[in-house]
């Protein structure tokens, strides 16, 4: 496995490894898809889609406010997947499918050029520039992604009731491909402010590619499983190692 180095020169700035997130904002959507359309959507990487139930993947739709980093402030979403660990073949029980899964990352525009080349550089993580208008002051979060004024896709995340944090930052698994390279990022998160609910998202579809692909998996018709609010989040993100899929 190759290693990502400790640190990069990024347009002329040093970034060191580990890279942590201080505070960031988050609207999200978790819905059940089916899993042969989203295992050929993300065929390209290796990775084999997590089935919480047969015949059914996850897909999330994320979108985030980074308000201080080491990155610096940016607005960034995500189209993610549930993946099974590399080479690992499904176990029995909801559990047992559930074990060790990861996040494997599709789709992911910044507003920024900075995040852009860093994601792109470490990470390995598909950035791409875009306009990512978002309204996270009123009771429905907003965030729509547009490239040259046309709409790839719009979602509107209604807040549920308050969750409590727990004890210990959840580790995840991030995993992403590009230019053939499929990697895993080690990725920590330490939310609070959170709020759930079943159901609670809008999605509307546009103008692009990653929509089309959405479109297919009946995305825009689909009721969330849940929808979450986090009003603050800290985040560390480790380097980035080639993975054998």
């Amino acid at each position: 496995m190759t290693t990502t180095a400790h640190a990069h020169a990024i347009q002329g700035e040093r970034v060191t490894l580990p890279v942590r997130i201080r505070d960031a904002a988050v609207g999200s959507a978790m819905f059940a898809v089916p899993a042969g359309p989203a295992q050929d959507v993300i065929a390209y990487s290796g990775l084999a889609v997590a089935e919480p139930l047969p015949g059914k993947a996850v897909c999330s739709l994320a979108f985030v406010r980074y308000a201080d980093g080491d990155l610096g402030p940016y607005h960034e979403f995500a189209v993610a997947f549930l993946v099974r660990p590399p080479g690992a073949a499904p176990s029995p029980g909801v559990l047992g499918r559930m074990r060790g899964i990861g996040a494997f990352i599709h789709w992911l525009p910044v507003n920024q050029e900075f995040t852009l080349e860093a994601g792109r550089t470490i990470w390995g993580f598909p950035k791409e520039l875009a306009d990512i208008p978002m309204d996270l002051s009123g009771r429905v979060k907003r965030c729509a992604v547009r490239f040259g004024g046309r709409t790839a896709i719009e979602v509107a995340i209604r807040p549920g009731v308050p969750t409590p944090a727990g004890s210990a930052a959840p580790s995840v698994d991030a995993y992403s491909c590009l230019d053939g390279v499929t990697r895993r990022t080690p990725w920590t998160l330490s939310p609070s402010g959170v709020r759930t609910r079943p159901g609670g998202a809008k999605v509307v579809l546009g103008d692009h590619p990653v929509a089309d692909e959405l479109r297919g998996l009946g995305l825009d018709r689909a009721r969330a499983l849940t929808t979450s609010t986090v009003g603050h989040l800290q985040m560390v993100f480790q380097g980035a190692e080639e993975v054998r899929t």
